[in-house]
């Protein structure tokens, strides 16, 4: 074999022998920052207690079990090593066991970076961020339909999105049935001039044939504004005693065109939709909140609009309606914000990032980081004093960008763990042996205050 070949089998053996190195380094310092063993201290050496690492030891009476930090599921009733990986076992008193408390003295909480916080009761500020859409305001929509039928010409709107002003001609209409009605109104009105000319010398069959006249002109002209002629198109008939044959109708309302059914020529039945308007002087905001979150939401609450497409420039509103449902699928409740729009700056169908910040007065809280969330329960460690770190069940109420409400299980002025509570929960697991981490120990752990 040559010497190549014999260093490339060398390697991997190098190799695996610095990672068991390794390994067995990092098991003892785990060992030695719980039980105050030294750090070159071998692992067969058990202190004069009968336990290694002295402080994690307590005598015979004490002593529940031993176990290992690597692997909490051995237990056993004498020190030693673990049979598993030769790890030092840890004395697990009975007391400690019974709460869950371990006992971290002040120098290795500085070396874990373990710190504590005090439970005070302040203003507790709530920020609700909620997920938006805009879409226009369902009050300023206005839709342009006939009431007549017939062919579209000198149409005047010729693409969607145009905006035109209230009273701008859309197009003319050449009807049919619109033109003989013209006709008709012309009639009457020339029926009830004849009627009223003759009505000054004769009796009152003459008088009664000119308030006929009248009724019919009334009747002509009621039904040509039924069908959408103005003041101004009546006048101009009766002036120039001709019917208008292509008739042109006006926009009802000022804004822009987001629908456009027609073309010049088309063919239109009465009813159906032609045009739709929308005035964008003012905008909706639909945002979407959490179900918990929804109940903190009612009309009248400030919110802040922010959008991507313009970054750095907020929109300031309030909620004007909180829709009455849910949406079954994302478990979320909409909202509805209306924002003043007069540079048309906000567009439909636009995304925006809408948050609601809420002041809830005087609540007792703690840092976010101080809580330890397992299945259903909340947990925080209560500093008891002497190194005693104690597991507590809390009852959580509002949760806030750092900190969280407390409503049960602490009061004003406990101290609890706010930084490296998960290497406390998982020594306490290992002391306990997980019986107060089951959910059968909540009923007997939360609901109380700290001891002292």
């Amino acid at each position: 074999m040559t010497a190549a070949a014999r260093r490339g089998q060398a390697v991997p053996a190098v190799l695996a022998a610095a990672a068991m190195v390794v390994a067995l380094v990092y098991r003892h310092a785990l060992t030695a920052w719980f039980t105050g063993a030294p750090m070159h201290a071998t692992a067969a050496a058990p202190s004069a207690a009968g336990a290694p690492g002295g402080r994690g030891a307590g005598s015979a009476g004490d002593t529940a079990y031993y176990t290992c930090a690597m692997h909490p599921q051995v237990h056993l009733d004498r020190a030693g090593q673990c049979p598993i990986c030769s790890m030092p076992l840890v004395a697990v008193l009975r007391g400690d066991q019974a709460a869950g408390l371990i006992r971290v003295d002040e120098h290795r909480r500085s070396e874990l970076g373990i710190r504590t916080t005090v439970v005070v009761s302040a203003p507790f500020e709530l920020t609700i961020r909620a997920a938006g859409r805009l879409v226009v305001d369902e009050t300023r929509l206005h839709d342009v339909a006939l009431k007549v039928g017939g062919y579209i010409s000198q149409l005047r709107v010729s693409a969607t999105g145009q905006r035109i002003a209230k009273g701008d001609v859309l197009f003319a209409l050449y009807s049919p049935e619109l033109y003989a009605a013209e006709q008709d109104y012309l009639i009457a009105r020339q029926r009830g001039a004849l009627s009223a000319g003759t009505a000054g010398g004769a009796g009152g069959a003459v008088h009664s044939e000119a308030a006929h006249g009248d009724a019919l002109v009334q009747a002509a002209e009621t039904r040509l504004r039924l069908w959408g002629f103005g003041d101004d198109q009546l006048r101009a008939i009766a002036d120039t005693g001709q019917p208008i044959e292509r008739v042109p109708f006006r926009s009802p309302a000022a804004g822009v065109v987001i629908d456009k059914a027609v073309v010049e020529g088309d063919a239109v039945t009465a009813g159906q939709r032609l045009f739709r308007i929308a005035d964008l002087d003012q905008i909706w905001v639909e945002a979407d909140v959490h179900e918990a979150d929804l109940a903190r939401i009612a009309r009248g609450t400030a919110a802040t609009v922010a959008l991507s497409y313009l970054p750095g420039k907020p929109f300031e509103g309030v909620v004007a309606f909180v829709y009455p449902y849910l949406d079954p699928a994302s478990r979320t409740g909409r909202v509805r914000i209306a924002l003043a729009n007069p540079q048309h700056e906000l567009k439909p169908d636009m995304f925006a990032a809408v948050t609601f910040q809420l002041s809830l007065g005087e609540r007792l809280q703690i840092p976010s980081s101080a809580v330890v969330y397992t299945g259903p329960r909340r947990l925080v460690f209560v500093d008891l004093g002497d190194g005693r770190l104690r597991p507590q069940d809390v009852t959580i109420g509002a949760r806030g960008a750092d900190a969280v409400e407390v409503v049960a299980g602490l009061r004003a002025g406990d101290r609890v763990v706010s930084s490296g509570n998960f290497l406390i929960a998982a020594e306490s697991r290992i002391r306990s042996a997980g019986s107060f981490w089951t959910e059968g120990a909540a009923g007997d752990q939360g609901g109380g205050s700290a001891d002292r």
